[in-house]
Parts: C-alpha cells; sequence; structure tokens
C-alpha cells in the first residue's frame, strides 16, 4: 500500500485520539475518586489492578478476534462494551462490584491496544503509520480538557469526583460509531491454528536462558514498583495538595513524552542500550526526589517537574527495553517476546506494584478530627522516601549488574513513535 484517502487518513487518526482519550479521562483521577469513597488500601489496590489483570488476558481474546471477526467489528462491540460497562461502574459505591464492573471493562478495553495499531496498519502504508498513532499520544494529553472545560466554563471541579467515569462511557460510545466507519480489515490469521502459548508469549521464555535478559525482565518488573505509584496514586497526592486538575496536570508528562521519544534513537547511537535504559531509571529517582522535597519545600514547581520527567522515564527505560527485546530475541518469536515483556510489566510488574503501594499509602495515612470531620493525612515524606529508596536500589543495579554485549551494537533502522502506553501487539 503506497497511499491512502485523506478521508481513510482522518478516520484512522480519529480512532487513535479517541481510544487513548477514553481511557486516560477517567483512569488518572480513578484513586482520588476511590479515596473519597473510603475505599481501604487492599481495596483500592484491587481495583486499580483491574487494568493488570485485564493485561493478563486480553491477548487470548486478541488470538481469538485476529481468526474469527473482522478488526473494526470487533472494536466496535469492544468499546460499545465498554460505555456501558464504565458507565455501571459510575453508579456503583461497594468496593467490590466497583471492581467487578471495571475488571469487566478492562477484559474488554486492554485488547483494544493491540486491534487499533492492527487496523491502522492494515490500511495505511506503513511509513504513515507513525503519524497516525501519534494521535493516541494527543488524545490521552487532550483528556485534560474535560477537567478544564468543567472548572472554567460551569466552574465544577470533577477530577475526584464520579464524572470522569460518566466522560469516559460517553467518549467509548463516540469511539464505537467511529468504528464503524473505518474501512474493513478482514481478520488477519483467519483459519490459523490457534494458541493461548503463543498468544501469552510463552515460547519466549527461553530467553530467560540469558543472564542479563533474564536481569532485564526481573528489574523490569521491580522498576512497576515505583512507577505504579505514579501511574495508578498520584492523584491522591494532588487532591491532597489541592490540585484542581488531576488529568490536566499529569498530561504534561505525556505531552513532553511526544517530543522526548523522538530523541530515543540519537540516544542510542551515541551511548547504547544499557546506558539509555539507565537514563530512564535516572529519571525515574528524580521524579521521586522532586516529588519529596517539592512536599518538604512546599515547591510547587519541583512537583510539575517528577511530572514532567515521566516522558523520560517512559521513552528511554519502557522504550528503549523494548528495543533491546527486539534485538535480542530471534525473529521467529520476537512478537511474542515483546508480549511477555508487556505481560510481566503492565501485567504482573503492575499488579504486585499496586498492591505494594496501596499497603504503603494506608500504613503511612492517619484519620484526624479537622473542622468537626474525618480527614485522611498521609505521611508523603516517607511514602516519597522509600518510594526514591527503591528506585535507586534499581538504578545502582542495573548499572553494576546488567553488561549485555548488545550495548555496542547500533541502532540503524530502530524506528519509535510517541506512545502512552507499551501497545498490546496483535496475535501473529
Amino acid at each position: 500500500m503506497s497511499s491512502m484517502p485523506i478521508s481513510v487518513r482522518v478516520r484512522l487518526s480519529a480512532m487513535m485520539f479517541l481510544q487513548f482519550l477514553l481511557f486516560a479521562v477517567f483512569w488518572q483521577p480513578l484513586a482520588a475518586y476511590l479515596s473519597r469513597l473510603g475505599l481501604s488500601g487492599t481495596q483500592m489496590a484491587l481495583i486499580l489492578s483491574s487494568m493488570a489483570l485485564g493485561c493478563l488476558v486480553s491477548p487470548i481474546i486478541g488470538m481469538i478476534a485476529d481468526r474469527h471477526f473482522a478488526s473494526e467489528k470487533v472494536l466496535f462491540v469492544l468499546n460499545l462494551l465498554g460505555a456501558i460497562l464504565l458507565f455501571i461502574a459510575a453508579r456503583q459505591k461497594e468496593a467490590t462490584l466497583v471492581f467487578l464492573t471495571l475488571l469487566l471493562y478492562m477484559l474488554c478495553y486492554m485488547p483494544t491496544w493491540g486491534l487499533t495499531s492492527a487496523i491502522a496498519m492494515a490500511n495505511s502504508p506503513s511509513g504513515k503509520f507513525p503519524q497516525i498513532r501519534v494521535f493516541g499520544s494527543i488524545g490521552w494529553f487532550a483528556s485534560g480538557a474535560y477537567g478544564l472545560v468543567a472548572l472554567k466554563v460551569f466552574g465544577t471541579k470533577i477530577d475526584g469526583t464520579v464524572i470522569p467515569l460518566y466522560c469516559g462511557a460517553v467518549t467509548s460510545l463516540i469511539a464505537a460509531v467511529v468504528a464503524l466507519t473505518i474501512p474493513t480489515t478482514p481478520p488477519p490469521a483467519k483459519g490459523e491454528k490457534a494458541s493461548v502459548i503463543d498468544a501469552l508469549g510463552l515460547r519466549a521464555m527461553s530467553l530467560m536462558k540469558d543472564f542479563n535478559f533474564s536481569l532485564f525482565i526481573v528489574l523490569t518488573l521491580l522498576v512497576m514498583i515505583p512507577f505504579s505509584m505514579y501511574w495508578s496514586y498520584f492523584s491522591i497526592f494532588l487532591e491532597d495538595k489541592g490540585f484542581q486538575l488531576h488529568s490536566a496536570t499529569m498530561n504534561w508528562g505525556q505531552f513532553v513524552e511526544m517530543f522526548v521519544m523522538l530523541l530515543v534513537p540519537i540516544v542510542l547511537l551515541r551511548v547504547g542500550i544499557k546506558w539509555t535504559m539507565c537514563i530512564g531509571l535516572v529519571a525515574l529517582v528524580a521524579r521521586y526526589l522532586f516529588f519529596l522535597f517539592g512536599g518538604t519545600q512546599d515547591q510547587t514547581w519541583m512537583i510539575y517537574g517528577g511530572i514532567l520527567v515521566h516522558g523520560i522515564i517512559f521513552s528511554f527505560f519502557f522504550v528503549g527495553g523494548q528495543i533491546y527485546v527486539d534485538k535480542k530475541a530471534r525473529p521467529q518469536i520476537r512478537a511474542q517476546a515483546q508480549g511477555l515483556l508487556f505481560l510481566l510489566s503492565f501485567g504482573i510488574g503492575l499488579l504486585v506494584g499496586n498492591f505494594f503501594n496501596g499497603m504503603l499509602i494506608a500504613r503511612n495515612t492517619t484519620e484526624e478530627l479537622v473542622s468537626g470531620g474525618m480527614t485522611k493525612v498521609y505521611d508523603w515524606n516517607t511514602i516519597w522516601g522509600i518510594t526514591t529508596a527503591i528506585s535507586v536500589v534499581l538504578l545502582a543495579a542495573f548499572v553494576f549488574l546488567f553488561r549485555d554485549k548488545l550495548d555496542h551494537q547500533g541502532t540503524e533502522g530502530v524506528s519509535v513513535e510517541p506512545e502512552p502506553e507499551p501497545q498490546l501487539q496483535a496475535s501473529q
């Protein structure tokens, strides 16, 4: 495919834009809303882990879709179901029901990351795909507009309330309608034998025989512990510090990411894979130092500094890690190796990180009587101090233990594009 009509390009770009917009608008302020419901640390961790649990099974759903149904029809159904489930979740107040509805939602939503990429690549020239995919990052950043418009136009603060869930439901419904306008995309693997082992990337486990690869996988999983403190719980900190716009504030990290991502190939060529990923870990340490001293010194600019380095963390460590896996795996298992990395990081790693940080926050939270009512008081100095210490240990471990020879190989031909998350690839 050498060219595509402008109408197709617009529809594919709109698809990407809406798919990440609908998720970011409710996910980023979700922790603050759950905290207002009075849920325990364990209950919050379980609900916030619904995404990780969705990651663990979504490759199987994607594999089924690849072999039996047109991709745009699957996307329509998943987004329609997603809209219904988000609406139901918004109506729930009891922890178990919130968890169950959001878990069902994630089972519908997580496969769409790989599905939208597969649709875009099937209907556009390969050279144009990054230009379409970047609209996903733009959509993530634009999700902050909901809270901004509500506050500036209607004088209403929606972050930390149930309203973002309704916003996500409406946007998901719009995304379902847009999916009906996408060119027909037949199932790419129709008639092929289905294998859960391949879908979960388990054949790539053979790479674990290599010490450096095993070390990289283990450290990536552990990095998700401090990373998830920001990813899943940061809206609680923003709420406690009096920030009005949670999503709009956090989305500056994605804004920086869109530009930093362009530097990754250059840095890879200059310093190699190991030190590229180390830059990401240094930024992780810097983030929590910013939050620690920003809180103790009451310096708002330092809090923003910790937000802005998100693009460096994701681009250099996580995308650098994806490139390392791509170079390490033989061609026959590269897609499975990427799937394995995604499942162990944003699946198991995020799950572990959410529960660890949920307990960390709970143990450093007390209730005090303020103005006639009970108010939660957080010991953020201890929380950020522990998170910083973990980040420093992981950085040191990576610097002194990871010694893969691939660090000295060139990276010609590497092509990366901005994305708010590691993508779940469609089953091959």
